[in-house]
């Protein structure tokens, strides 16, 4: 999913992103509006990850919709 298909579905993928990255506020997710970039940002915040591992991350969770 890239990021035009990804700012397109973001209302219906909202919950299942704040299911999979439970640490991530509804605050967050409205600052990241599908936006791959910001939830980049947003999840090395949360979790304290590397900027390659949070692209992976949500790289491995589009794959898997």
């Amino acid at each position: 999913m890239n990021n035009d298909q990804l700012k397109g579905k973001w209302k219906q993928l909202r919950g299942k992103v704040k299911a999979h990255w439970g640490e991530l506020t509804d605050d967050d997710l409205q600052a990241a509006e599908g936006n791959m970039e910001q939830l980049a940002g947003k999840l090395q915040e949360r979790y304290g990850i590397t900027r390659e591992e949070a692209e992976k991350q949500i790289q491995e969770f589009s794959a898997r919709l």
